[in-house]
């Protein structure tokens, strides 16, 4: 139609039909986190645990992780102190590249990760090429991933239907759990905007929100110091 070839895009004229409905993601628990962790101990699984809940990296981002982009000592003697890191500028996507420009990011990683990443290279014996591979070296695949994913969920007794992308919501959540800022998490993640931050990933773990009410206490509660200017009540009627 833009070249004038055709009149009409006969599939205008089709009613499309409507796609399924989605299965919301969830978040694990901090517990529920810590079982998986332990139930995938001395597997190359729990390296993939750690760095997903630890950093929210994607799937797409983190079977594209190469040894080179990871540095597991930082630098403390620098001014300022470069912390062990990962730079998260590849995935599995066509060419290579990250979903969005904010994407392409370097994360410092927890000493959880650290670990786990210390531990899976002396366990594969390997110091290049991808992180997480097959026995050949070559890159694992999605189903590769979800099979050893959900061995490690019945094994941790967390229940099954987790997939392994539920690892990055499960960060972001934490995260938000830990008190982090929603900005600094949307800059860890990856995300454009905190919209998609907050509405897509961000799920609350904690059973009430209670922001609001310490806040609250904080400036207007019985150990809230007296307001600036106000004077103090003599006590006589």
């Amino acid at each position: 139609m833009a070249r004038g070839m055709v009149a009409v895009n006969v599939s205008a004229l089709c009613d499309t039909p409507p796609g399924q409905q989605g299965r919301p993601s969830r978040s694990l628990t901090l517990q529920q986190v810590a079982a998986l962790l332990a139930a995938s101990d001395g597997h190359w699984m729990h390296a993939y645990v750690a760095v997903c809940v630890g950093t929210g990296i994607r799937t797409e981002e983190i079977r594209a992780l190469q040894w080179s982009s990871v540095d597991l000592d930082g630098n403390p003697d620098a001014d300022p102190p470069v912390p062990p890191s990962v730079q998260v500028w590849r995935s599995v996507r066509a060419r290579g590249d990250v979903k969005t420009e904010k994407s392409r990011r370097t994360l410092a990683l927890p000493q959880l990760a650290v670990d786990a990443l210390r531990a899976h290279s002396q366990r594969e014996q390997r110091i290049d090429g991808l992180v997480f591979a097959t026995r050949t070296g070559r890159e694992l695949d999605a189903a590769n991933v979800r099979r050893e994913f959900r061995k490690a969920c019945t094994a941790a007794g967390v229940g099954p239907g987790w997939t392994p992308r539920e690892l990055r919501h499960t960060g972001i959540s934490l995260l938000s759990l830990g008190g982090l800022p929603v900005e600094e998490i949307a800059r860890i993640a990856g995300h454009s905007s905190t919209r998609t931050t907050e509405v897509v990933y961000r799920r609350e773990l904690r059973p009430v929100i209670t922001g609001g009410a310490q806040t609250v206490d904080r400036l207007l509660g019985p150990a809230a110091p007296p307001p600036p200017g106000s004077r103090p009540q003599s006590g006589v009627a």
